[in-house]
């Protein structure tokens, strides 16, 4: 008789989990971080937060717990310290892609496109394969007029993922702006099928096109 497949462990077990192995070893940074992204997937923010901090505080090199920690102060809207925390990570792990992806969407968040370009830029030099960061490129060119530019990066994130809701929608916008309906209209159409909330205003102005 085969063995029946194990089922996937849910969240409440890992973090049930990694309290236990807390208990036996209470200085392990990695732990601490471990139980921390079991508590985000629960929302429970405040008590992550704490574990991130054991968890810097155990093992300083640490780069993740930073970033993780960073990523409640965005959520939080505190930009300042999301920054500050990425900038930390970055430090300690140079060669960590997401602090700069992050670091570079905090600043098209704050309408700060040409710092955001030289982060993000820095993020796919990387790691090529990280979607977020092409996508947000995009946001970052568009904002900046660089259409053409913003269109290339959208395009290297389909390649990724020809379903990345976020990627049509940003040719959709930069399409519309080059004044090519056709594909403007396509490419929204797919953000929506993919699952983008896209804004009212814009499907709007993109009815007389269709």
């Amino acid at each position: 008789m085969s063995e029946e497949p194990k089922r996937p462990q849910t969240t409440k077990a890992y973090i049930q989990e990694q309290v236990r192995n807390l208990q036996s070893n209470p200085e392990c940074g990695t732990t601490h971080y471990n139980l921390a992204i079991g508590l985000i997937n629960e929302g429970k923010y405040d008590e992550a937060v704490e574990e991130l901090r054991a968890a810097i505080e155990s093992s300083p090199s640490l780069g993740e717990a930073y970033v993780a920690l960073g990523g409640i102060h965005f959520q939080r809207g505190d930009m300042e310290g999301c920054l500050r925390l990425n900038e930390q990570a970055i430090k300690i792990r140079p060669k960590l892609c997401q602090p700069y992806g992050n670091i570079g969407f905090a600043y098209v968040q704050r309408g700060e496109p040409d710092k955001a370009v030289e982060y993000l830029e820095k993020a796919l030099s990387i790691n090529p394969q990280f979607i977020q960061a092409h996508s947000t490129l995009a946001s970052a060119y568009f904002m900046l007029g660089r259409l053409d530019d913003s269109i290339a990066a959208s395009e290297k994130a389909l390649e990724l993922d020809d379903k990345f809701a976020v990627a049509h929608n940003n040719l959709a916008l930069a399409y519309l702006e080059k004044g090519d309906y056709a594909k403007a209209v396509e490419h929204c159409d797919k953000a929506v099928t993919y699952g983008f909330d896209v804004p009212t205003e814009f499907l709007k102005e993109l009815e007389p096109h269709r």
